[in-house]
């Protein structure tokens, strides 16, 4: 392929123009500033971008967050939507780790009251909730729950003790998709699922211990109730082993049956069936199983993560859920296109639905200001809060970035470095790390990242999210 050479738009948005010799239905919009684009260009996941504009049923541009890097088939930071009468599903577009997410919880307790035990609660956490590759949670359930899972995500968890009333109400969908199919998940996936249930798992999942540096919407944060210098705690984590093979069973049977349906692509990764086919139906039905069980996953990881922060701080240290959000899912929504609405089955693989005020779906609380959108930056740095702007349903298909996005690989981050040297230097900024490998740390250290605020000032000033607050870490737990 010959060199991309994306022509700016405005300051904060590319285009790739359609190139129908490489079989590119649409065009490539990117947001980025010039900084970004930068780096952005330095991998493969442009023209990555560009290979999902061949996808039969591709409605709109494909789109690129300003934390776009390269993935498997999908960059990872990218938006599709596919017409769901004509058009395909892809399990790459979803990623393996299905609804990867974050959850936001806020906490009764301060900055100053937290800083000084901080340690301890470090530990009692990092004892509460399990953490790295493989590991065993502390909810035991039998097969038969295992299936009630699948089906009610997070509501199952709350209906069986882990949970307050309300929080269900305060994640995405409620915390579970109806159009679950629990009898397509494979029985290995089942397997290697099941035991994982309540475990924040390796990589770059993370519990951070934070609290809220900055407000630059008043508004906004007295209706999530956050203010300046509140402790507050972001988890990130998704489906586990069990979300893992769901994408792999359903990537190796894509990729045999693709020959059926003429189906001819650029790369195997991007492995597809019609969304109307029986296959498709299957891999829906299964992804939505998976979304559940990571609803209820993080939802467990809540009710341990209350009764560490009980431990250190008494009674008194209550945690509610501000809002849950997946960054890893295909979801059937309507959008006008084109002067008409369309139903489409929007692919976002590193990117978090942003709907704007008003919208139906955004809980009754936060609707005035629009849907909370949380967007970490990395372990030394900080994360943000945003509200969806009109912007984003307007041009995005209701989807904003997910994180700062990667900027060096775990290889190239970890050459040369000591993890206890880097453990050091970030106690001396005041954030204390504990992690379950050496590799936990290294592998995300602040400079394998983009710079976050740089990210987060693009999604702003293009209007497709606003900027609420910024969050700092004081604690971070990792695989």
């Amino acid at each position: 392929m010959a060199e991309i050479r994306p022509v700016a738009i405005d300051a904060f948005r590319y285009r790739i123009p359609r190139d129908e010799a490489l079989g590119m239905r649409t065009d490539v919009v990117v947001y980025a500033s010039a900084a970004l684009m930068h780096h952005i260009r330095k991998d493969q996941s442009l023209a990555q971008a560009m290979n999902v504009a061949t996808l039969p049923g591709i409605v709109g541009s494909s789109l690129a967050m300003p934390d776009i890097h390269q993935g498997y088939g999908f960059p990872i930071g990218g938006v599709a939507a596919l017409d769901t009468e004509h058009g395909v599903v892809s399990p790459g577009g979803v990623g393996f780790d299905i609804n990867c997410g974050v959850r936001l919880v806020r906490s009764t307790l301060t900055e100053d009251q937290v800083r000084p035990r901080i340690k301890e609660l470090v530990d009692q956490i990092f004892r509460d909730v399990p953490c790295g590759t493989g590991r065993e949670g502390r909810v035991e359930i039998k097969p038969a729950q295992l299936e009630d899972v699948l089906r009610q995500g997070a509501r199952w968890m709350v209906a069986n003790g882990y949970g307050d009333e309300r929080d269900a109400a305060f994640a995405e969908a409620g915390g579970a998709l109806d159009s679950a199919r629990p009898a397509k998940v494979s029985e290995r996936a089942k397997e290697r699922g099941g035991p994982q249930l309540g475990t924040l798992g390796s990589g770059n999942h993370f519990l951070e211990v934070q609290y809220v540096e900055e407000v630059h919407d008043a508004a906004a944060a007295r209706a999530m109730r956050i203010e300046t210098g509140q402790v507050v705690v972001l988890i990130h984590s998704g489906s586990r082993g069990l979300g893992h093979q769901v994408c792999t069973d359903y990537v190796a049977l894509m990729n045999q049956v693709m020959p059926r349906y003429g189906i001819s692509l650029p790369d195997r990764q991007l492995a597809c069936a019609p969304a109307r086919s029986q296959e498709g139906e299957a891999y829906l039905g299964a992804m939505a199983a998976a979304a559940n069980f990571a609803w209820a996953n993080r939802q467990a990881i809540l009710h341990f993560l209350r009764g560490a922060f009980r431990r250190v701080f008494g009674a008194a240290a209550r945690l509610e859920l501000i809002y849950d959000v997946c960054h890893n899912i295909a979801k059937r929504e309507t959008y006008t296109v084109d002067g008409r609405k369309r139903e489409v089955l929007v692919h976002r693989k590193g990117a978090t639905r942003a709907f704007p005020p008003g919208h139906r779906e955004i809980p009754a609380d936060y609707r005035s200001i629009g849907q909370p959108v949380f967007v970490p930056g990395s372990m030394g740095t900080a994360s943000w809060v945003l509200v969806g702007q009109q912007g984003a349903l307007d041009e995005t298909f209701g989807s904003v970035c997910h994180g700062a996005g990667r900027l060096m690989s775990r290889t190239a981050v970890r050459k040369g470095k000591d993890a206890r040297h880097e453990q050091r230097k970030l106690e001396e900024q005041g954030i204390f790390v504990r992690s379950e490998s050496r590799d936990g740390i290294l592998e995300e250290l602040p400079e394998a990242y983009k710079d976050v605020d740089e990210v987060i000032e693009v999604v702003h000033c293009a209007g497709l999210a606003r900027k609420v607050a910024r969050l700092r870490p004081m604690g971070v737990i990792k695989g």
